[in-house]
């Protein structure tokens, strides 16, 4: 990296957000960017999750950008690999490698409020830019709990996002720590080969049947050959899901009839009353992420798997103890114990106005403008930042929505001209947000029963949000400069705030 470099934008990451900046922005004109990676290569967490089994479940067509459709999808549901090779085609498709600055983990962003810019220090050298684009990801830092005994467990811990594929499990006794999203498609995966596999729940989750197959080779030619056929396929996966998401955010009685389905799915593979009741849930299905598995159950019934309905409360030595008192002796232990979602690590590297951090501001709770401006952070963005999640449909639709407002965004800052910077008023984040908190307390997150990731320790929902993917498109299609305060930087005078009138809009 250049010393002294200067960028308009400086994008940190390269997944799905990051990539998609970087495609928003050519596509503007702009190409005076850096896309800045901590790893060697792009993908974020579909680069970092490489565990066996692992794959999307959001059909492969609509989790894959609109401007960057791919005919070629193997499965209606693609592994791992197939979406880390569709990330790494669009990096070459539209010509981003020029602007990937690998091996660059961002160590601190500083906002100097003289010059409007941001300062941004990285493990490959320093630069300057006058916007910053997060794309880190909510799913990026892995979590994994302070548990007594476990610096001293003489076999091999790792997280399911940091896979050690030089450890050979076969034979081993293995400790599946969580039953979320990765472990039920890893358990399937690796039951087959350890001696014994124990797994640890603290709460069972829902499971569905996932409704996976081979797209055919008639298929896929169709696709090639007439677009509008992969388009039509898009937009009926999302129709269906956005027909489904009054059910989660406004009428969660109506999803037992899904609850029902799953406890048959869970009947036709275990047999044995005392395994059923204790992975059968207490919640409202939908209150945590739904699951989607024709495999999960099945694995739990064969004989060298133990379930138990206990989180982990110590380690001694090679044994690893649950909360009811059960013991296992394992060789290894895998963590599928999620990520810091509602405390991102990123957070505590960002200094804004003032000299306050993202942490400091956030300690209360994320929030945000229309999911991407903090107040107190000017010309500074989140994609896939706080109340953006989703319960069921694709995150690519969020993340094209928030694309689009960062695209105004940043024609507003050239209309304004000069040295600008746009930093959100506290009052317009308090109101955006306590609409969203609002329409939250009738969300089956906020009243089916559960603790999930959803939640931040203060039990606020600060990562869904709840409504459907149109309205948040809807929301986020303009920037209207009257939530923001105008930063000018004059030509010899330190910057100031400018007011901006009130009738002004986007």
């Amino acid at each position: 990296m250049a010393e002294h470099e200067h960028v308009r934008v400086a994008v940190i990451g390269s997944g799905f957000g990051g990539l998609g900046a970087a495609v928003r922005l050519r596509r503007e004109g702009i190409t005076d960017f850096v896309v800045l990676e901590r790893a060697g290569s792009v993908g974020g967490t579909w680069r970092d999750n490489s565990y066996p089994g692992c794959a999307c479940d959001v059909p492969s067509h609509l989790y894959s950008f609109s401007f960057a459709p791919n005919p070629d999808w193997p499965r209606t549901f693609s592994g791992q690999e197939h979406i880390r090779a569709y990330l790494e085609r669009v990096a070459d498709d539209f010509g981003l490698r020029p602007h990937l600055r690998f091996d660059s983990e961002v160590k601190l962003m500083t906002w100097d409020e003289d010059e409007l810019r941001w300062h941004i220090e990285t493990a490959s050298g320093s630069l300057t830019a006058d916007v910053v684009v997060s794309a880190t990801g909510p799913l990026s830092d892995p979590k994994i709990p302070d548990i007594p005994g476990l610096d001293s467990f003489p076999g091999r811990v790792f997280h399911s996002a940091r896979w050690d594929h030089d450890f050979d499990l076969r034979g081993k006794r293995v400790a599946m720590v969580g039953t979320g999203a990765s472990a039920i498609q890893i358990v399937p995966s690796i039951q087959p080969e350890v001696s014994r596999l124990t797994v640890f729940q603290r709460t069972p989750p829902w499971v569905m049947p996932r409704m996976d197959r081979a797209i055919g080779t008639a298929e896929r030619g169709l696709h090639r050959a007439l677009p509008f056929t992969a388009r039509l396929r898009r937009g009926l996966l999302w129709g269906i899901r956005e027909l489904q998401v009054q059910a989660f955010t406004k009428h969660p009685d109506e999803l037992g009839l899904v609850e029902q389905l799953a406890k048959r799915n869970m009947a036709r593979a275990i047999k044995d009353p005392a395994l059923r009741a204790k992975l059968t849930p207490d919640y409202r299905i939908g209150c945590k992420r739904i699951l989607l598995s024709s495999a999960y159950y099945p694995a739990l019934a064969r004989p060298n798997v133990d379930v138990v309905a206990a989180g982990v409360t110590e380690i001694r030595g090679s044994t690893v103890v649950a909360a009811d008192g059960t013991e296992a002796e394992v060789d290894a232990i895998v963590f599928g114990t999620g990520f810091h979602v509602t405390d991102m690590p990123i957070a505590e590297r960002v200094v804004g106005v003032g000299g306050v951090t993202l942490a400091e501001a956030w300690k209360g709770g994320m929030e945000a403008l229309r999911g991407g401006s903090a107040a107190g952070f000017p010309n500074w963005l989140s994609v896939i930042g706080p109340n953006t999640g989703l319960g069921n449909s694709s995150m690519i639709l969020m993340i094209e929505s928030q694309l689009n407002y960062l695209a105004d965004y940043l024609r507003q800052l050239d209309t304004l001209g000069g040295r600008t910077a746009l930093d959100a008023r506290p009052a317009a984040v308090d109101r955006w947000n306590r609409k969203v908190q609002e329409r939250m307390k009738r969300t089956v997150w906020n009243t089916g029963g559960c603790t999930s990731w959803y939640l931040d320790a203060a039990g606020r929902n600060t990562t869904v949000w709840p409504g459907t993917t149109s309205e948040f498109r809807q929301a986020t299609r303009r920037v209207d400069l009257t939530e923001y305060e105008v930063l000018r930087k004059p030509a010899s005078a330190p910057a100031k705030s400018a007011a901006v009138p009130s009738e002004a809009t986007a």
